[in-house]
């Protein structure tokens, strides 16, 4: 269906689009763009909540399928006259980020709206806010609503020498409350002691590499924080190996679809002409869960929780894969 700007619209992985204008594109760091979309049609977007990401289509990627990002938000979150992204170019992505970095003043954008999976909690005595490099983007937009409702938090924000983005707005929110890091074992060293420092009813909120999140979410185990004070959002999923081959067994339709080693559960799915809603295709969105029936799940996806993926009752289908010979969907 063709977009209309500013009016939201069914596209054809299920989801809804606005045709978005690029107003401004600023270099914040030699590796990061920041990018402001407006609407052409009117002066608001859509409210969201902080934390949240839109869903960009990148131009298309192999065999002409159009390429969906996700990137979070950073600018305000309450009737925004824009929508801002800061996306790191990554020489080893799928190509999205380069597509993103070479936009011009003008250039038409699709965008899904926002999305949250990686909001504030609102009944929070404070709010532990932690960044590694361009992992900033969610936690930005969750000070500038602390900020404006007057809520406790700190911020903790490791990065390279020199490659710290959007480091002068974050001094002018944060003030005394922002700590910064250029030194991986210095950053540890004060985690490890602002975990044992919060007040009860604080809530940890965590964006970055994987390598990052999951040290922390153990070091807070450790330090006995409960699992419903602590949130994260990752990156994206990583390269993965290609897996061992197994079949889908379809018990709605009685079909079986093989899946070939390299070859997600997703796009086998969709080269039997089964239509499967989505968007990233990296797990991280949320868009593709399937209720499996029963089998192993080798879950691969950064969107299920721990005990959503101890469950067994759902699986992502652009990256995981069965762990075993046979997996039974509810399709």
């Amino acid at each position: 269906m063709t977009l209309t700007s500013g009016v939201p619209v069914r596209n054809s992985a299920g989801g809804t689009e606005l045709q978005l204008t690029v107003a401004e594109t600023i270099a914040l760091t030699p590796a990061v763009r920041h990018v402001r979309l407006v609407d052409p049609a009117g002066p608001t977007l859509p409210s969201f909540t902080p934390g949240s990401h839109v869903v960009v289509t990148c131009g298309t990627g192999p065999g002409g399928r159009p390429r969906h990002n996700s990137y979070s938000l950073t600018g305000p979150a309450f009737e925004p006259d824009h929508y801002a992204i800061s996306v790191r170019l990554e020489e080893s992505g799928r190509g999205g980020s380069q597509w993103v970095h070479d936009l011009q003043v003008g250039d038409r954008v699709p965008v899904g709206t926002p999305r949250s999976a990686f909001a504030p909690i609102l009944t929070a005595r404070h709010h532990l806010l932690v960044a590694g490099g361009i992992g900033i983007t969610p936690i930005l937009s969750h000070v500038r609503a602390a900020v404006q409702w007057g809520r406790s938090f700190e911020v903790h924000y490791a990065f390279r020498d020199g490659d710290g983005a959007h480091l002068d707005e974050l001094h002018d929110l944060c003030g005394p409350r922002l700590y910064i890091y250029t030194a991986r074992e210095v950053f540890r060293k004060r985690m490890g002691q602002a975990l044992l420092e919060q007040p009860i009813g604080t809530h940890l909120y965590m964006c970055g590499p994987t390598g990052l999140v999951d040290d922390l979410c153990e070091r807070a185990g450790r330090a006995g924080w409960p699992d419903a004070r602590v949130h994260y959002e990752h990156f994206r999923v990583g390269d993965l190996d290609l897996g061992e081959p197994f079949t889908a067994h379809l018990t709605r339709r009685v079909i079986d679809v093989t899946v070939d080693s390299g070859v997600s559960l997703l796009d086998a799915l969709e080269s039997r002409g089964v239509a499967v809603p989505n968007l990233c295709r990296q797990g991280v969105c949320g868009e593709c869960r399937l209720p499996v029936m029963s089998g192993g799940i080798d879950h691969r996806d950064l969107y299920l929780s721990a005990a959503e993926k101890e469950a067994g009752d759902c699986v992502m289908p652009c990256v995981s894969r069965a762990n075993g010979p046979r997996l039974e969907l509810d399709l």
